[in-house]
């Protein structure tokens, strides 16, 4: 038996079989037979298979925004360090192999199975947009960035750091950034954005 906790090895094993299966051919009996707990102990941990890919897209969503401790910005310094951060935490989490499955998975079955995309929307996007908005706030009620539409700005923002890398990541026809490019791309979103919207 392995020591891996039982809710991690039920996690790994339902996002292997969605990639593998798909999420709507996955049974929960195939789960817990590749994880080795009983049905039961899956039942009792998480209750259904939506439940499991929920708790997985929510534990990456929680990774895509800035550290809990980061401090609010007070200069045109502090904001630029913040987005850059921002930034570079994003690219970072969504280019991860699998997170990039996980966006996979939601494409291939979005006509069977509509509750991934949502789940990736409630538990992954959403937080990550939250925390971005939240900083920009402060930022303009702080009178660092000019007056304008946070969801302009938001836009704009992810426009630069993305441009169309993710679709190409995405069809497999460009590879991940690597820690370099990560923070090349993330200085330079911080450093135009700025130079937009900065006061």
């Amino acid at each position: 038996m392995s020591s891996t906790p039982a809710r991690e090895r039920i996690l790994v094993a339902a996002m292997d079989l969605f990639m593998e299966h798909g999420f709507a051919e996955t049974t929960t009996l195939q789960i817990a037979t590749q994880a080795s707990v009983s049905k039961r102990e899956l039942y009792a941990l998480f209750g259904s298979k939506q439940v499991m890919l929920e708790t997985c897209i929510a534990e990456r969503g929680s990774r895509m925004r800035l550290p809990a401790q980061f401090p609010a910005p007070t200069d045109g310094r502090s904001l630029h360090v913040a987005l850059r951060t921002y930034g570079a935490t994003m690219l970072r989490e969504i280019s991860d192999p699998e997170v990039v499955a996980v966006f996979r998975l939601g494409i291939a079955e979005a006509k069977r199975s509509p509750g991934i995309a949502r789940s990736l929307e409630e538990m992954g996007r959403a937080p990550a947009r939250a925390a971005l908005r939240s900083l920009l706030q402060r930022a303009r009620d702080a009178g660092l960035l000019a007056p304008g539409d946070l969801d302009t700005m938001m836009k704009r923002f992810y426009g630069l750091l993305w441009g169309d890398g993710l679709v190409w990541i995405l069809l497999g026809i460009d590879a991940p950034p690597r820690a370099k490019e990560i923070e090349r791309r993330s200085e330079e979103a911080a450093s135009v954005f700025l130079a937009i919207h900065g006061r």
